[in-house]
């Protein structure tokens, strides 16, 4: 059966997951994590891909990143893809693919659900067990986004920007999102768009990106993805009321 074209829409987040052959291990030590990051960046500048969030587990990647062009993402991942595992299997002695397939993506509505999909990208490694905290893991950019620490990979996204007047107050509300866990439905609903390459958001913007490729693209088991509780803090959010856990 042929491969379903993926869609991208310039400007939109894209959730990303790449992960090894079989589920098998990628990152074996700290510098393979190191290089890794380097040549992402080098692809992201050179392609014109904004990264808003990652995590670097054992035997896979999560990103979140916003294309300038519809081609700007695949030929990022091509070029950091190939240049990675040709340096595992060199420095490793292997051969083949250490990746499993081509990676999986899913186009994010922004307003509502960026940063759920950013929470659930740097809580992989408590939701994993590895760490206590997203502070506590180190391949991850919730020290940029939390703690405001400067990651050479990272830019900024414009609702993360918004999210107040200085960078001190931008971490500081960032990691009131972390203050509970993600709902279960939302968990769901991110798992089912970027595993069956769905839209993840409202029922306009499915039908937005389903314009755009000329035919559906629906997400089929769950339906639309429910929305996180909602509290309004004034002067903290242009473009639409901040979503804090556990506030409901």
């Amino acid at each position: 059966m042929p491969r379903r074209p993926r869609v991208f829409l310039p400007g939109y987040p894209v959730h990303v997951v790449q992960r090894g052959n079989n589920r098998s291990q990628v990152f074996f030590a700290s510098k393979d994590a190191q290089i890794y990051l380097g040549w992402l960046r080098e692809a992201a500048v050179e392609h014109g891909v904004a990264v808003h969030a990652y995590v670097l587990m054992t035997n896979h990647i999560h990103l979140l990143v916003s294309p300038e062009t519809a081609h700007a993402l695949p030929r990022a991942m091509r070029h950091v893809n190939w240049r990675y595992s040709r340096y595992i299997n060199d420095s490793r002695g292997r051969t083949g693919s250490i990746w499993e397939g081509r990676y999986r993506a899913s186009l994010v509505d922004a307003d509502d659900y960026f940063f759920a999909c950013s929470r659930y990208i740097e809580l992989n490694p408590v939701r994993a067990g590895i760490a206590t905290a997203p502070a506590a893991f180190r391949w991850s950019s919730y020290k940029a986004n939390g703690e405001g620490k400067l990651d050479p990979l990272i830019s900024a996204h414009p609702l993360y920007t918004d999210l107040a007047a200085t960078s001190e107050g931008r971490a500081l509300t960032y990691r009131y999102l972390f203050e509970g866990g993600l709902p279960d439905t939302m968990l769901g609903a991110i798992r089912d768009a970027v595993n069956g390459g769905w839209p993840l958001g409202r029922a306009s913007f499915a039908a937005l990106v389903s314009r755009h490729a000329g035919r559906p693209l629906t997400q089929r088991k769950r339906g639309r993805p429910a929305r996180c509780n909602e509290l309004f803090v004034p002067g903290t959010f242009k473009s639409g009321p901040l979503i804090i856990p556990g506030t409901n």
